[in-house]
């Protein structure tokens, strides 16, 4: 009898220790098993972290390559209005040492011929003996001073700056007062330009010859009516002052290559940026699932 209890016993702690193996060994699948989904969602995170960390250092560096290229636009810009100042300083010395007096806006280009230099009568656009001969010597200081400035067709012998150098137009503006209205004052004022052009071009033919990179003809006309007055007041001599002749100069700083370059330099990083915006909300959607019960 004692034998068979012992016997009972046995059984029942071997069959109580097989259970506690069998969910001891439960137990650790299931753990291997979270290990191994710990594991994958790790692996997968790093991943997607890794091309994260890729994408960004990509675009460090074209933001980088981005801020060099703008840098370089500024400095060029700044090369075009330094040239352009000194162009506007020499053509104003040369014309007031002939007795012409003339005006710089240096923000705008602008070599304003006074009433003194170029007058008008009102409502008038031929040149008067005065006028004709004062703009002669405007022609002729254009003719010893520009040729510098004009495209260079010889990129070998061309200067190193010679792209922040170079004019791309130089606009002979006519302006009117406001005696008469739109009707009378837009044909007016590109009359005188036109005549104002004729006159120069008469006087100095080789400025015919001076062309911008685009192969254009670096003179051109343009009228404003008076839609451009320098004074706001509204005398004879306001009104004289108004009835005048601009020359704007504008540089050739030829931007559209390297703003092509640029504007594809953008693409690309909004193309990143969008990449990483989209696995960013597909690893928060993956988030928002695998809590989800």
């Amino acid at each position: 009898m004692l034998l068979e209890g012992e016997s009972s016993h046995e059984a029942e702690a071997e069959n109580y220790f097989v259970s506690m193996t069998d969910m001891m060994v439960g137990i650790l699948f299931i753990f291997i098993i979270m290990l191994m989904v710990f594991a994958l969602n790790f692996r997968q995170k790093t991943d997607e972290q890794k091309d994260k960390l890729e994408i960004a250092l990509e675009l460090t560096e074209q933001i980088e390559i981005l801020q060099q290229r703008i840098n370089e636009e500024f400095a060029l810009l700044d090369r075009a209005d330094t040239a352009r100042r000194q162009l506007l300083e020499t053509i104003k010395e040369r014309l007031q040492a002939q007795g012409l007096s003339v005006q710089v806006d240096e923000a705008n280009g602008v070599l304003r011929l006074t009433e003194n230099a170029v007058r008008f009568a009102s409502s008038q656009s031929v040149l008067d003996p005065v006028a004709r001969a004062n703009v002669q010597k405007i022609a002729r200081t254009l003719a010893e001073t520009l040729p510098a400035y004009a495209h260079c067709t010889a990129p070998a012998s061309c200067p190193e700056d010679a792209a922040s150098n170079r004019i791309e137009t130089v606009f002979i503006e006519g302006h009117t007062d406001v005696v008469g209205g739109d009707a009378l004052n837009w044909p007016l004022s590109t009359e005188r330009a036109v005549n104002t052009y004729r006159m120069i071009v008469e006087t100095a033919p080789a400025l015919r010859g001076l062309h911008n990179s685009k192969g254009s003809e670096v003179l051109s006309v343009s009228g404003y009516a008076s839609t451009r007055p320098i004074s706001l007041g509204e005398t004879k001599e306001d009104y004289g002052l108004n009835r005048r002749i601009d020359l704007r100069f504008v540089m050739e700083a030829n931007q559209r290559e390297r703003l092509v370059q640029v504007q594809k330099l953008l693409i690309d990083m909004q193309g990143k940026i969008q990449e990483l915006r989209g696995s960013d909300r597909t690893s928060r959607k993956g988030n928002r699932v695998g809590k989800g019960g």
